[in-house]
């Protein structure tokens, strides 16, 4: 699937041809998608199949007056119940002027520019547009870590009374999800300082000022993602005990109440023997019984109680 968008004035239009000044936005496009933009854009096929590669990594390249942007997005996608994050590629490419964006699936960072929800968004101005599109992929990665941080918390309070392996599989999702993260973060950082370094963009002074605003998102991105990182690997190697501490606690106290309970067991099963024993004639077995029972029983329980037990 492709659109071809164009601003007018403050308003984005939905177009059919490929003008000049044009935003073409590809989602997981067919092989016909493919050869049509390559045919009547002229775009470099390489660049439009690289982004359609979810193990590609970022980079940039200019060939033959195309410059080609690939960064990593985040993603989020909902699965039995929990959230999963993970990372995926989108490819920019400049080429004559027109701006093409390409990805595997629909994501939350483009939705916001075709739905003309950010400001001073024209997609005459391909450099300034290439900058916010990396300005909003920096906010997403922290709003989605943020996220990440109040999941890790929940679950941490589920923990605490908790003798599953559930939750610390939710964490160790988190834990991929943020390696998954700070991996596509530093290679995002690399083709940021690239496009600050080289000309490979031509940067006015207010582009330049917006491009040090997207590093200094994703400096603050990485580190977030390390520091969470290294919390949750600490937080699965101590719950991880305290999950098997748990088990011990509930395994102790089965085992006292087995060891009081055999005791009116085993007198019951004295006197169901045919042998001779104590009181058996006597009217007052049965009670005695009980009685000689419940006071074992409740012995049982003061010495299991006093070497905590229970």
């Amino acid at each position: 699937m492709f659109n071809i968008y164009k601003s007018v004035e403050d308003s984005l239009l939905e177009l059919t041809d490929f003008e000049e000044g044009t935003w073409i936005n590809l989602v997981n496009p067919t092989k016909e998608e493919l050869e049509k933009v390559h045919n009547e854009v002229g775009v470099d096929m390489d660049f439009l199949l690289a982004p359609l590669d979810d193990e590609e990594s970022s980079r940039i390249e200019r060939e033959n007056n195309q410059v080609f942007v690939l960064v990593d997005i985040p993603m989020v996608e909902e699965q039995d119940g929990s959230y999963v994050y993970y990372t995926l590629p989108l490819g920019i490419i400049l080429v004559d002027a027109k701006l093409i964006t390409i990805c595997l699936k629909e994501n939350a960072i483009i939705e916001q520019f075709q739905n003309n929800k950010v400001k001073t968004f024209y997609t005459f101005k391909r450099n300034r547009f290439v900058l916010q599109l990396l300005y909003r992929i920096a906010t997403r990665y922290l709003l989605y870590l943020k996220q990440i941080d109040k999941m890790s918390n929940e679950i941490e309070r589920r923990l605490h009374q908790s003798t599953k392996n559930k939750e610390l599989i939710q964490l160790l999702d988190l834990e991929k999800s943020l390696v998954y993260f700070s991996t596509s973060l530093k290679a995002n950082k690399i083709v940021m300082e690239k496009l600050l370094k080289t000309d490979t963009l031509k940067l006015y002074p207010d582009d330049e000022e917006l491009l040090e605003d997207v590093l200094i998102e994703n400096k603050q991105a990485i580190e977030m993602a390390s520091i969470y990182s290294n919390i949750l690997s600490g937080m699965m190697d101590a719950f991880a005990s305290v999950i098997s501490n748990n088990l011990n606690i509930v395994m102790k106290i089965l085992t006292s109440i087995t060891i009081v309970m055999a005791i009116p067991t085993m007198l019951a099963s004295f006197y169901g023997m045919n042998v001779g024993l104590p009181f058996q004639d006597s009217p007052y077995a049965f009670f005695v019984v009980l009685g000689t029972s419940v006071i074992l029983a409740t012995i049982a329980i003061i010495v299991l109680a006093k070497k905590k037990m229970f």
